[in-house]
């Protein structure tokens, strides 16, 4: 199960879109530093397919994108959203703090997927010593858009 705690519109996690990014509890990853460790815990709402739709319907053409930020408690219900919001022609997105895409989930449900748990002593993915990637998934193929993110 997926439970949301919080969103807002950004312009930064996902180039070039307008994105509607979802913060999703329960994570299991418990990364040292974490900026959000209320996301940790079993916070907010239940993510369903109609809180979904009462999302996208408050900013319609506004957004380009849906980020499921988290949610790596559960890769196969990410999987199902990621499905789900992408019947409403809207791009997807995922912020995993895994090291590799989970067995199950299917690249062509997404169209962005951030891979990598938070390292503190690495830094984010504005900075060039990051362990986190970015990757713009076209056709099955991935591309590593992270230096898109890092600031000049």
């Amino acid at each position: 199960m997926l439970k949301y705690a919080d969103y807002d519109i950004v312009f930064q996690e996902v180039p070039d879109e307008t994105t509607l990014a979802i913060n999703l509890s329960l994570c299991p990853n418990r990364c040292p530093g974490c900026h959000s460790v209320y996301l940790q815990g079993d916070a907010g709402e239940e993510l369903t397919p109609e809180a979904i739709d009462l999302l996208i319907d408050k900013y319609g053409a506004l957004i380009t994108c849906v980020s499921l930020m988290g949610g790596d408690n559960d890769p196969l219900a990410v999987n199902q959203m990621a499905q789900y919001i992408h019947s409403k022609h809207l791009k997807t997105a995922w912020y995993s703090g895994r090291e590799n895409l989970p067995q199950g989930v299917e690249m062509n449900e997404l169209d962005y997927i951030k891979l990598g748990p938070y390292i503190e002593s690495l830094g984010g993915m504005d900075k060039p010593t990051t362990n986190q990637h970015l990757y713009k998934i076209t056709d099955g193929k991935w591309e590593d858009i992270t230096y898109r993110l890092r600031k000049n």
